[in-house]
């Protein structure tokens, strides 16, 4: 089947179970399905977007109060909806950090993050992960230590993880938090892997700004994502416009300058919104999705050469798994190469592994059912066997 011309009809949810790292937490509900429909085009959210004009103050639909209750739900100050993790990064840092500033991130911190600091002319330091790899407390405190002493003032601005994109890991970010405010310094955390799919309560953290993802753990349309704040940063990154035209005079009322006025229009914001009763009854049930995890590892870690790199038992759904030991070692004599792995879940419908990958990869159980679990589980014991690995 077709959409148009040469794009075809997406069925991978609807034949397949999915382990993508990236796609499990962004599955559209079934209300979100309806309301991208509904609110397709363009400028669909717009019907009733009266004075002052803008999009956080929409009554019709609810915009104005999704904002309120995301907000209320995150425990922070104010938020506002942006098109993607990436955004909400980028408004930050334009907002904190001047060219030549010092700034943090981790070792394992996302490239957006990097290049919005980048963009914002700061000098770039990473806190190191340590041997689990997780970043702690303690390397942070040696960072802010030291780029404090050369450059004679404390960093502009902390990024940090909650959840990681390379291990799934979960970080001190409490800790960390803790330590940057003993330097007055501004801590943001990365929730593009937390926000939505497991308890996040900013306040409880301690930290000044918390970004999320809603196309990666919201349920909800591409691109999408949210920036909360707390106190004087929300002040400051949701500041207003006061520029004057010289020749009109003309004023831009209250459009906020990092937001561009307005900034998730249409299918995104409204399928975020159909989507956040469900993604607020579905954190709560986060042990269970972290016990289905372990399942699917436990099952991965009872083939002989297999290892977790992530830290064990998990307590995350992202999972990043070493198969050199064993997929890998079937790899170097099969006649499909690497691929023979990808190849042999997708026969038994499990798709998300990247095709050709059999020594360090990643894989997301997020939002599968018990009986979704434990077929992923066997597929990957049954894929081993049939190839002659040994399985415990």
């Amino acid at each position: 089947m077709k959409c148009a011309g040469d794009i075809d009809t997406r069925e991978v949810e609807e034949l397949y179970v999915n382990i993508d790292p990236i796609q499990a937490g962004g599955r559209l509900t079934p209300e979100a399905h309806k309301a991208v429909i509904a609110f397709a085009d363009g400028y669909s959210v717009c019907d009733n977007c009266l004075k002052p004009f803008r999009l956080d103050y929409i009554n019709k639909p609810p915009i104005a109060q999704f904002h309120r209750d995301v907000a209320e739900w995150l425990n922070m100050d104010q938020v506002r909806v942006v098109p993607g993790a990436r955004r909400g990064f980028q408004a930050v840092a334009s907002t904190m950090v001047k060219k030549g500033d010092p700034v943090l991130l981790t070792a394992l911190s996302h490239y957006t993050e990097f290049v919005s600091l980048e963009q914002s002319g700061g000098d770039i330091h990473e806190i190191p992960k340590d041997a689990n790899n997780r970043i702690t407390a303690e390397n942070a405190a040696i960072r802010l230590d030291e780029v404090t002493k050369k450059y004679g003032r404390a960093p502009a601005l902390l990024f940090v993880e909650h959840v990681d994109y390379q291990y799934g890991n979960i970080h001190e970010v409490k800790e960390i938090a803790k330590v940057a405010h003993q330097y007055d310094v501004p801590v943001l955390m990365n929730g593009a892997y937390s926000v939505g799919i497991m308890p996040v309560d900013g306040k409880a953290f301690g930290v000044d700004f918390v970004v999320g993802s809603g196309h990666k753990s919201m349920a909800a349309p591409a691109p999408s994502g949210v920036l909360a704040a707390n106190g004087e940063y929300a002040e400051r990154v949701f500041r207003t416009t006061q520029v004057k035209g010289d020749v009109t005079g003309r004023t831009f009322g209250i459009k906020e300058v990092e937001m561009m006025g307005c900034t998730l229009m249409g299918a995104p914001v409204v399928g975020m919104m159909a989507s956040f009763p469900a993604v607020k009854a579905r954190v709560e049930q986060w042990d269970h999705e972290v016990a289905n995890s372990n399942r699917v590892v436990d099952a991965l870690l009872s083939i002989e050469g297999t290892t977790v790199e992530s830290e064990y038992p998990r307590r995350h759904t992202l999972t990043r798994i070493n198969t050199l030991g064993s997929y890998d070692k079937v790899a170097a004599t099969h006649k499909k190469k690497g691929f023979f792995l990808s190849g042999s879940l997708k026969k038994k419908g499990v798709i998300g592994v990247i095709p050709g990958s059999t020594r360090v990869w990643k894989f997301n159980t997020y939002g599968l059912n018990d009986m979704q679990i434990e077929h992923v589980a066997r597929s990957f014991v049954e894929v081993a066997e049939e190839n002659g690995l040994s399985v415990s």
